[in-house]
């Protein structure tokens, strides 16, 4: 039986207000609901290494649902970070701190990781998925006409691989290019998979 046709008698939830990862669940044929907003504060320990920040908050986001699962509800949380040097590089807050990030990716390698998060009533279900991406130097005038025209303050490391940049600006990758979109969705499969039995 297809993953698909197994999720028919679940409700599975996508807490997320990332249109990508809504974007990335539909084309995999998955149903899915949107799960209603919630605010949950993303923090993490200071001395938690770097690769293991967006496993943390899958879990958390996961924990601050504040409604109760219901017996057929598979709750979907994720969490996307960009690795830099040991470094995280989140959303930026301004031009300038996303101005700073695309100075340091360019012409260099950054490490996208993902965490996400599966739970029912019974039980929960947390994996990650790293993909390494490399950029070509880029000129100021360049990150210029990114930001002025593409605006990706809501994007880790500032960047979305599906515009402009990733067309342009990045030389290769290794590993899953829907991860650096924000979601692992073969991975996800797979793990939803298993985790239905």
């Amino acid at each position: 039986m297809l993953l698909h046709e197994k999720l028919r008698n679940r409700h599975l939830l996508l807490a997320s207000q990332s249109p990508r990862r809504r974007e990335l669940i539909a084309g995999c044929g998955l149903p899915f609901t949107l799960a209603p907003k919630y605010d949950c504060e993303e923090i993490y320990p200071h001395n938690l290494p770097a690769e293991e920040v967006p496993v943390y908050l899958s879990r958390l986001k996961s924990e601050c649902y504040p409604h109760v699962l219901g017996p057929d509800d598979l709750l979907l949380t994720a969490d996307t970070v960009v690795v830099s040097d040991g470094a995280v590089l989140g959303k930026p807050h301004d031009r300038n701190e996303a101005v700073a990030m695309l100075h340091r990716l360019s012409g260099a390698r950054h490490t996208v990781v993902s965490g996400v998060t599966i739970r029912t009533q019974e039980r929960s279900h947390t994996f990650d998925a790293r993909t390494d991406v490399w950029f070509r130097p880029l000129t100021q005038e360049e990150i210029d006409y990114y930001l002025d025209t593409f605006r990706p303050y809501d994007k880790a490391g500032a960047y979305g691989i599906q515009e402009w940049i990733g067309y342009a600006a990045i030389e290769r990758i290794e590993g899953s290019f829907y991860n650096v979109m924000g979601l692992p969705i073969q991975k996800l499969y797979v793990e939803l998979e298993r985790f239905l039995g």
